[in-house]
C-alpha cells in the first residue's frame, strides 16, 4: 500500500514562496509518477505539476509554468513543489497523488481518475 504525506503549506503574501513536500512510502518509488493537484473553494480540483520518477520528466499546468518547479529526492522518496511568485489565485488545498508511470504515459499527467493513491492535502493561502 502506497502512502503519501504532504507538508509545507501555510500562509504567505503575494510574491512570496513556499515549498511543499510529499513523502512517499510503500511500493517502488521509481515505478511511479507523482502529481500535485489543487482545489480552491468552490472550484474543481486541477492538476498543477507532475514528475515521472523513473526518467525525471516533468509536466506543468500553464497557470504555473515559470513559477513552480517539481523535483524529487529519490534517496528520501520525496517529491517537492517549489512555488515562487505566488498569487492569491494559487490559494487552495494542495494534494499529491501517485500512479504507475505507465498509466501516466497512456492517460496523461492530470487525469485525476487514474491516480490510485492520494495524500490528505495541505493548505496554501496567499494574501494580496
Amino acid at each position: 500500500e502506497v502512502q503519501l504525506v504532504e507538508s509545507g503549506g501555510g500562509l504567505v503574501q503575494a510574491g512570496g514562496s513556499l515549498r511543499l513536500s510529499c513523502a512517499v512510502s510503500g511500493g517502488t518509488f521509481d515505478d511511479y509518477a507523482i502529481a500535485w493537484f489543487r482545489q480552491a473553494p468552490g472550484k474543481e480540483r486541477e492538476g498543477v505539476s507532475c514528475i515521472s520518477i523513473g526518467d525525471g520528466s516533468t509536466f506543468y499546468a500553464d497557470s504555473v509554468k515559470g513559477r513552480f518547479t517539481i523535483s524529487s529526492d529519490n534517496a528520501k522518496n520525496t517529491v517537492y513543489l517549489q512555488m515562487n511568485s505566488l498569487k492569491p489565485e494559487d490559494t487552495a488545498v494542495y494534494y499529491c497523488a501517485a500512479v504507475h508511470r505507465i498509466q501516466q504515459i497512456v492517460y496523461g499527467s492530470f487525469e485525476e481518475d487514474i491516480y490510485d493513491y492520494w495524500g490528505q492535502g495541505t493548505q496554501v493561502s496567499v494574501s494580496s
